[in-house]
Protein backbone atom coordinates (compact mmCIF):
# COMPACT_ATOMS: atom_id res chain seq x y z
CA UNK A 1 0.00 0.00 0.00
CA UNK A 2 1.11 3.80 -0.81
CA UNK A 3 2.82 5.85 1.83
CA UNK A 4 1.00 9.14 0.31
CA UNK A 5 -2.05 7.09 0.31
CA UNK A 6 -1.53 5.91 3.85
CA UNK A 7 -0.70 9.49 5.27
CA UNK A 8 -3.86 10.57 3.38
CA UNK A 9 -5.77 8.00 4.94
CA UNK A 10 -4.43 9.05 8.12
CA UNK A 11 -4.62 12.48 7.90
CA UNK A 12 -8.36 12.48 6.70
CA UNK A 13 -9.34 10.06 9.58
CA UNK A 14 -8.09 12.61 12.40
CA UNK A 15 -9.85 15.46 10.10
CA UNK A 16 -13.10 12.92 11.13
CA UNK A 17 -12.47 12.52 14.35
CA UNK A 18 -11.95 16.25 14.91
CA UNK A 19 -15.35 17.17 13.23
CA UNK A 20 -17.00 14.30 15.68
CA UNK A 21 -15.34 16.02 18.82
CA UNK A 22 -15.94 19.22 18.18
CA UNK A 23 -19.72 18.20 17.40
CA UNK A 24 -19.71 16.48 20.46
CA UNK A 25 -18.46 18.04 23.24
CA UNK A 26 -21.04 20.62 23.58
CA UNK A 27 -23.00 17.81 24.55
CA UNK A 28 -20.94 15.84 26.69
CA UNK A 29 -20.55 18.96 29.13
CA UNK A 30 -24.62 18.89 29.39
CA UNK A 31 -24.39 15.25 29.83
CA UNK A 32 -21.70 15.02 32.16
CA UNK A 33 -22.01 17.96 34.58
CA UNK A 34 -25.80 18.29 34.75
CA UNK A 35 -26.81 14.73 33.58
CA UNK A 36 -29.29 16.29 30.77
CA UNK A 37 -29.63 13.98 27.82
CA UNK A 38 -30.22 17.19 24.92
CA UNK A 39 -31.98 15.66 21.82
CA UNK A 40 -32.72 19.48 20.83
CA UNK A 41 -28.26 19.36 20.19
CA UNK A 42 -28.43 18.95 16.42
CA UNK A 43 -30.86 21.55 16.17
CA UNK A 44 -28.11 24.13 18.64
CA UNK A 45 -25.36 22.82 16.14
CA UNK A 46 -28.03 24.05 13.04
CA UNK A 47 -28.58 27.45 15.56
CA UNK A 48 -25.37 28.40 15.76
CA UNK A 49 -24.45 27.68 11.46
CA UNK A 50 -27.64 29.68 10.96
CA UNK A 51 -26.47 32.38 12.94
CA UNK A 52 -22.75 32.53 11.38
CA UNK A 53 -24.55 32.51 7.97
CA UNK A 54 -27.09 36.09 9.14
CA UNK A 55 -23.72 37.28 10.62
CA UNK A 56 -21.41 37.01 7.29
CA UNK A 57 -24.10 38.01 4.62
CA UNK A 58 -24.50 41.44 6.76
CA UNK A 59 -21.17 41.73 6.47
CA UNK A 60 -18.99 40.63 9.85
CA UNK A 61 -15.65 38.75 8.76
CA UNK A 62 -16.12 35.29 9.86
CA UNK A 63 -14.23 34.58 12.35
CA UNK A 64 -15.68 37.27 14.06
CA UNK A 65 -18.94 35.64 13.11
CA UNK A 66 -18.08 32.32 15.15
CA UNK A 67 -17.64 34.55 17.83
CA UNK A 68 -21.28 35.99 17.41
CA UNK A 69 -22.90 32.41 17.10
CA UNK A 70 -21.18 31.22 19.71
CA UNK A 71 -22.64 33.47 22.06
CA UNK A 72 -25.93 33.83 20.53
CA UNK A 73 -27.02 30.15 21.00
CA UNK A 74 -25.23 30.32 24.52
CA UNK A 75 -27.60 32.41 25.53
CA UNK A 76 -30.86 31.17 23.74
CA UNK A 77 -29.35 27.85 25.63
CA UNK A 78 -29.68 29.60 28.97
CA UNK A 79 -33.32 30.83 28.12
CA UNK A 80 -34.13 27.09 27.63
CA UNK A 81 -32.81 25.94 30.63
CA UNK A 82 -34.40 29.18 32.57
CA UNK A 83 -37.96 27.87 30.85
CA UNK A 84 -37.88 24.15 30.14
CA UNK A 85 -34.90 22.60 31.68
CA UNK A 86 -34.73 23.54 34.75
CA UNK A 87 -38.37 22.24 35.93
CA UNK A 88 -36.75 18.69 34.73
CA UNK A 89 -33.93 17.98 37.14
CA UNK A 90 -34.18 14.70 37.85
CA UNK A 91 -36.90 13.04 35.66
CA UNK A 92 -34.51 11.61 32.92
CA UNK A 93 -37.94 10.97 30.54
CA UNK A 94 -39.42 14.20 30.90
CA UNK A 95 -36.12 15.69 29.95
CA UNK A 96 -35.60 13.88 26.99
CA UNK A 97 -39.85 14.28 25.53
CA UNK A 98 -38.59 17.94 26.06
CA UNK A 99 -35.51 18.11 24.41
CA UNK A 100 -36.64 16.43 21.45
CA UNK A 101 -39.86 18.49 21.47
CA UNK A 102 -37.66 21.70 21.33
CA UNK A 103 -35.64 19.58 18.72
CA UNK A 104 -39.07 19.41 16.43
CA UNK A 105 -39.95 23.34 17.10
CA UNK A 106 -36.37 24.43 15.99
CA UNK A 107 -36.26 21.85 13.22
CA UNK A 108 -39.79 23.31 11.42
CA UNK A 109 -39.04 27.20 12.33
CA UNK A 110 -35.91 26.38 10.25
CA UNK A 111 -37.45 25.05 7.35
CA UNK A 112 -40.66 27.64 7.49
CA UNK A 113 -38.01 30.13 7.74
CA UNK A 114 -35.32 29.52 5.73
CA UNK A 115 -36.26 26.45 3.22
CA UNK A 116 -34.61 22.79 3.51
CA UNK A 117 -31.72 24.18 0.97
CA UNK A 118 -29.05 27.26 2.07
CA UNK A 119 -26.32 27.88 0.56
CA UNK A 120 -22.97 27.81 3.22
CA UNK A 121 -20.42 30.28 2.57
CA UNK A 122 -17.96 28.14 0.72
CA UNK A 123 -15.07 25.59 1.71
CA UNK A 124 -11.18 27.28 1.10
CA UNK A 125 -10.18 26.15 -1.89
CA UNK A 126 -6.71 25.70 -0.88
CA UNK A 127 -5.24 22.10 -0.40
CA UNK A 128 -2.08 20.49 0.67
CA UNK A 129 -0.92 17.67 -1.64
CA UNK A 130 0.41 14.22 -0.83
CA UNK A 131 1.93 12.30 -3.59
CA UNK A 132 -1.42 11.82 -6.05
CA UNK A 133 -3.50 12.77 -3.44
CA UNK A 134 -5.12 15.95 -1.73
CA UNK A 135 -6.50 17.31 1.34
CA UNK A 136 -8.35 20.52 2.33
CA UNK A 137 -6.68 22.79 4.58
CA UNK A 138 -9.29 23.95 6.14
CA UNK A 139 -10.39 20.02 7.12
CA UNK A 140 -6.67 19.57 8.46
CA UNK A 141 -7.40 23.16 10.39
CA UNK A 142 -10.15 21.19 12.03
CA UNK A 143 -7.85 19.16 13.76
CA UNK A 144 -5.75 21.94 15.04
CA UNK A 145 -9.30 23.60 16.81
CA UNK A 146 -10.21 20.30 18.18
CA UNK A 147 -7.37 19.81 20.09
CA UNK A 148 -7.37 23.30 21.30
CA UNK A 149 -10.87 23.38 22.62
CA UNK A 150 -10.71 20.58 24.34
CA UNK A 151 -8.03 21.86 25.81
CA UNK A 152 -9.19 24.95 26.73
CA UNK A 153 -12.50 23.17 28.18
CA UNK A 154 -10.68 21.02 30.41
CA UNK A 155 -8.86 24.13 31.58
CA UNK A 156 -12.04 25.57 32.13
CA UNK A 157 -13.60 22.82 34.33
CA UNK A 158 -10.69 21.73 36.26
CA UNK A 159 -8.29 24.84 36.68
CA UNK A 160 -11.48 27.32 37.67
CA UNK A 161 -13.21 28.64 40.30
CA UNK A 162 -16.09 27.96 37.71
CA UNK A 163 -15.30 24.41 37.11
CA UNK A 164 -14.69 23.50 40.22
CA UNK A 165 -17.87 25.17 41.62
CA UNK A 166 -19.40 23.65 39.00
CA UNK A 167 -18.80 19.89 39.58
CA UNK A 168 -19.37 20.04 42.90
CA UNK A 169 -22.78 21.46 42.24
CA UNK A 170 -23.53 18.47 40.38
CA UNK A 171 -21.50 15.79 42.34
CA UNK A 172 -23.18 17.06 45.62
CA UNK A 173 -26.12 19.79 45.39
CA UNK A 174 -26.45 19.68 49.42
CA UNK A 175 -23.41 20.73 50.59
CA UNK A 176 -22.33 23.30 47.54
CA UNK A 177 -25.53 25.19 48.75
CA UNK A 178 -24.63 24.96 52.29
CA UNK A 179 -21.62 26.57 51.61
CA UNK A 180 -22.96 29.25 48.97
CA UNK A 181 -23.10 28.00 45.73
CA UNK A 182 -25.56 29.39 43.77
CA UNK A 183 -26.90 26.02 41.80
CA UNK A 184 -29.89 27.38 39.89
CA UNK A 185 -27.02 29.80 38.24
CA UNK A 186 -24.41 27.26 38.04
CA UNK A 187 -27.03 24.76 35.93
CA UNK A 188 -27.96 27.68 33.62
CA UNK A 189 -24.17 28.47 33.35
CA UNK A 190 -23.04 25.28 32.46
CA UNK A 191 -26.29 24.57 29.95
CA UNK A 192 -25.41 27.56 28.32
CA UNK A 193 -21.43 26.54 27.36
CA UNK A 194 -22.81 23.33 26.19
CA UNK A 195 -25.00 25.38 24.08
CA UNK A 196 -22.35 27.55 22.84
CA UNK A 197 -20.18 24.97 21.83
CA UNK A 198 -22.70 23.22 19.94
CA UNK A 199 -23.57 26.67 18.49
CA UNK A 200 -19.45 27.00 17.87
CA UNK A 201 -19.53 23.51 16.60
CA UNK A 202 -22.14 24.92 13.96
CA UNK A 203 -20.19 27.86 13.13
CA UNK A 204 -16.56 26.17 12.35
CA UNK A 205 -18.26 23.48 10.31
CA UNK A 206 -20.07 26.00 8.38
CA UNK A 207 -17.41 25.88 5.42
CA UNK A 208 -17.68 22.34 5.26
CA UNK A 209 -21.22 21.33 5.89
CA UNK A 210 -24.22 24.16 4.55
CA UNK A 211 -26.71 25.24 6.89
CA UNK A 212 -29.53 23.03 6.23
CA UNK A 213 -32.28 22.64 8.67
CA UNK A 214 -31.39 18.65 9.35
CA UNK A 215 -27.78 19.46 9.21
CA UNK A 216 -27.69 18.36 13.15
CA UNK A 217 -29.38 15.70 12.34
CA UNK A 218 -25.70 13.61 11.33
CA UNK A 219 -23.73 14.68 14.30
CA UNK A 220 -26.49 13.86 16.95
CA UNK A 221 -26.87 10.23 17.17
CA UNK A 222 -23.23 9.76 17.14
CA UNK A 223 -22.51 12.04 18.90
CA UNK A 224 -25.15 10.94 21.75
CA UNK A 225 -23.26 7.37 20.83
CA UNK A 226 -20.05 8.77 21.61
CA UNK A 227 -21.28 10.14 24.55
CA UNK A 228 -23.10 6.97 26.46
CA UNK A 229 -19.89 4.67 25.65
CA UNK A 230 -17.26 7.14 27.04
CA UNK A 231 -18.94 6.63 30.14
CA UNK A 232 -18.84 8.93 34.35
CA UNK A 233 -15.50 10.25 32.89
CA UNK A 234 -17.08 12.24 30.23
CA UNK A 235 -14.75 14.81 28.90
CA UNK A 236 -11.50 12.60 28.73
CA UNK A 237 -14.06 9.26 27.73
CA UNK A 238 -15.41 11.50 25.26
CA UNK A 239 -12.37 12.28 23.48
CA UNK A 240 -10.90 8.54 23.59
CA UNK A 241 -14.11 7.31 22.20
CA UNK A 242 -14.78 9.90 19.56
CA UNK A 243 -11.56 9.91 18.17
CA UNK A 244 -11.74 5.78 17.68
CA UNK A 245 -15.02 5.83 16.76
CA UNK A 246 -14.46 8.52 14.35
CA UNK A 247 -10.97 7.20 13.04
CA UNK A 248 -12.37 4.13 12.46
CA UNK A 249 -15.91 5.21 10.71
CA UNK A 250 -13.54 6.85 8.17
CA UNK A 251 -11.41 4.27 7.63
CA UNK A 252 -13.84 1.91 6.83
CA UNK A 253 -15.92 4.29 4.54
CA UNK A 254 -12.62 5.13 2.41
CA UNK A 255 -12.44 1.42 1.61
CA UNK A 256 -16.12 0.88 1.25
CA UNK A 257 -18.79 3.32 1.39
CA UNK A 258 -20.10 5.74 4.01
CA UNK A 259 -23.05 3.52 4.63
CA UNK A 260 -20.50 0.88 5.69
CA UNK A 261 -18.41 3.14 7.63
CA UNK A 262 -21.54 4.22 9.89
CA UNK A 263 -22.77 0.44 10.37
CA UNK A 264 -19.25 -0.07 11.55
CA UNK A 265 -19.46 2.69 13.93
CA UNK A 266 -22.66 1.77 15.02
CA UNK A 267 -21.49 -1.99 15.84
CA UNK A 268 -18.10 -0.95 17.45
CA UNK A 269 -20.48 1.71 19.53
CA UNK A 270 -22.30 -1.57 20.27
CA UNK A 271 -19.06 -3.84 21.01
CA UNK A 272 -18.09 -0.91 23.81
CA UNK A 273 -21.50 -1.17 25.64
CA UNK A 274 -21.50 -4.43 26.09
CA UNK A 275 -17.86 -5.12 26.96
CA UNK A 276 -18.06 -1.69 29.25
CA UNK A 277 -21.85 -1.63 30.39
CA UNK A 278 -20.75 1.54 32.31
CA UNK A 279 -19.00 3.09 28.92
CA UNK A 280 -15.24 3.17 28.96
CA UNK A 281 -14.54 4.81 31.66
CA UNK A 282 -16.37 3.04 34.39
CA UNK A 283 -13.36 2.06 35.90
CA UNK A 284 -10.95 5.10 35.73
CA UNK A 285 -9.46 7.05 38.64
CA UNK A 286 -9.75 10.57 36.69
CA UNK A 287 -13.15 12.99 37.71
CA UNK A 288 -13.58 14.64 34.00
Amino acid sequence: MELDFLATLLLSSLSSAAILLIATVGLAVMFGLMGVINLAHGEFIMFGAYATLFATQIGIPYPLAIIFATIVTAIFGGIVELLIIRRLYGRIFDTLLATWGLSLVLYQSAVLIFGTVTPGIGLPISNIQIGDYSLSVYLLFLILVAVVLIGSLYWLLTKTSYGITARAAIQDRETASAVGVESARINTMTFALGSGLAGFAGAILLPAIPATPNMGFAFVIKAFLAVVAAGPVTLTGTVAVGSTLGMVGNITASFWTSVVGDIVFFLLTITILRIFPLGISGRWRMKL
